[in-house]
Order: C-alpha cells, then structure tokens, then sequence
C-alpha cells in the first residue's frame, strides 16, 4: 500500500523519482526501492515524505478507515 500511494503522490505532485530522492537527501537507488516496496523508510523519512508530498502518514501507510473515522475525506485527499 504504501509503496503505491507514494507513487500515486509523487505524480500527482509533478515530482521524478529523482527531485524527490534529491528532496530527501537519499540516493536514487533508495528511493526507488521504496516504490517497489523492497525497503522502508525510517520514522523520520516518511514524516520528511509526507510534508513534502502535502499528506499524511497515515494516508502513505493505508489508514483511511482512520482517516475517515477524523471525517478527512480520503478519495479527495489533497
């Protein structure tokens, strides 16, 4: 799931695997692996992803029955 939704967000947002590597201050490499889902990132790299992605952690990990439960509109989600 969250590889999945990290690739949706990085389109949506008009970012190249690359710039968002380069954001992050991690190698291309590994931040590909991220997108396949062949590695995690630690606490502090998602948090740095979602703020410069504009979403949550928990939407990036696949919670929107938590989300929803907020009344944060999932399919809308910025």
């Amino acid at each position: 799931m969250f590889n999945k939704r990290l690739r949706e967000m990085r389109i949506k947002r008009g970012l190249t695997q690359q710039k968002l590597a380069d954001m992050l201050s991690i190698a291309l490499r590994s931040y590909q692996c991220y997108e396949t889902g062949t590695r995690r990132p630690s606490y502090e790299l998602l948090i740095q992803i979602g703020d410069i992605l504009n979403v949550s952690v928990d939407f990036l990990l696949g919670r929107d029955d938590f989300l929803q439960s907020l009344g944060v509109s999932v399919d809308e989600y910025q």
